[in-house]
């Protein structure tokens, strides 16, 4: 997983990106950290300038690239 960082977001608790393999991974407030595949990294830097990070997600990070679950660490 890439380094996580915070951001300011009432649904988002952080977000990482990963370059190397054009990955997102989301961490959200209510638990679950899922990643995002194939997104560009204009995509991730649009994420961090945007006005609201919940709405970036819901209306153009979710409906567009594919995505998988990270399990919980035990």
């Amino acid at each position: 997983m890439p380094p996580m960082q915070p951001v300011e977001s009432s649904s988002v608790d952080a977000v990482g990106f990963d370059p190397a393999r054009n990955e997102l991974t989301i961490r959200f407030v209510g638990g679950g950290t899922y990643v995002y595949g194939m997104v560009p990294r204009a995509v991730f830097e649009a994420l961090l300038a945007a006005e609201s990070i919940g709405t970036f997600v819901n209306q153009r990070v979710k409906p567009r690239f594919p995505v998988r679950t990270v399990a919980a660490a035990s």
